[in-house]
């Protein structure tokens, strides 16, 4: 109850801040608009010539996309934020403030800020993958809910989890944020099932920067494709991708001088 208190807090003060500069909302919908138009058009454009790409179907890429636009929203609600001051505070010091607070520090820098004109893309997520769902005329039983939920929250740790050890890097090095931008970018390949990659590719994406388990694999739970085998390789990298998130980031307090140095 205490975390859920934490989080309401935090994004109760995130709303306050953001509310005094609304304009934000406009230029963050028209930015969501415009980034959802683009991938619209662009499977629009593709399915124009095939019927499939890389085995998926046109409405099944639609799902996809949902899942695209899901995911990325919470990057952008939360794990980006907290993240990128996290950086900030290091390299100034003032991470200090958050490790005299009596709770965990590594929940308070996750929560620290939220950038509530993100939930844009999640609505919009939300809004593609239900007429995904419709247009395939297809209703999601139990299991296939269950596991979408699960591989959705797996995908989400292993974002977090992934994010977190590259900030701690500035533990140890002054800049990082080029790593952060990085990972944006190749995220952007999430948007295309990672079958359609060359074997390498679909390597680098599934295991050292693992894109795939947080976009295709839960469009795959949601479409009746995800196999036993993977679903359990998407929950063993969440518990071992958090397990060594954890461990980096108290290697990377020990080191930490803080602004008194």
């Amino acid at each position: 109850m205490n975390t859920l208190r934490l989080i309401y807090v935090f994004f109760r003060v995130s709303v306050l801040n953001e509310t005094a500069y609304r304009v934000n909302f406009f230029v963050q919908l028209f930015q969501s608009i415009l980034e959802l138009g683009t991938a619209l058009a662009g499977l629009a454009v593709i399915f124009s010539y095939t019927q499939s790409l890389g085995g998926w179907r046109p409405n099944e890429m639609l799902a996809l996309v949902g899942v695209y636009f899901l995911v990325g929203g919470i990057i952008s609600l939360v794990i980006q934020p907290g993240m990128a001051a996290l950086i900030d505070s290091v390299r100034d010091g003032t991470l200090d403030f958050t490790l005299t607070k009596p709770e965990d520090a590594q929940l308070l820098v996750s929560i620290q800020r939220v950038a509530i004109w993100s939930l844009l893309d999640l609505l919009m997520g939300t809004g593609v993958l239900i007429t995904a769902l419709v247009l395939l005329g297809k209703s999601v039983g139990l299991g296939e809910a269950v596991q979408f939920i699960g591989m959705l929250l797996a995908g989400a740790v292993i974002v977090y989890s992934f994010w977190l050890i590259l900030a701690s890097l500035s533990f140890w090095f002054v800049r990082v944020e080029n790593l952060l931008e990085i990972f944006q970018s190749m995220y952007q390949a999430g948007r295309w099932p990672i079958s359609l990659y060359p074997g390498w590719l679909r390597f680098a994406l599934t295991f050292i920067v693992p894109v795939a388990f947080a976009t295709t694999v839960p469009a795959e739970a949601l479409t009746g494709r995800l196999g036993g085998p993977t679903l359990l390789e998407a929950i063993g990298l969440a518990i071992l991708l958090f397990a060594i998130a954890r461990v980096i980031w108290r290697l990377g307090l020990r080191r930490y001088s803080g602004a008194s140095a």
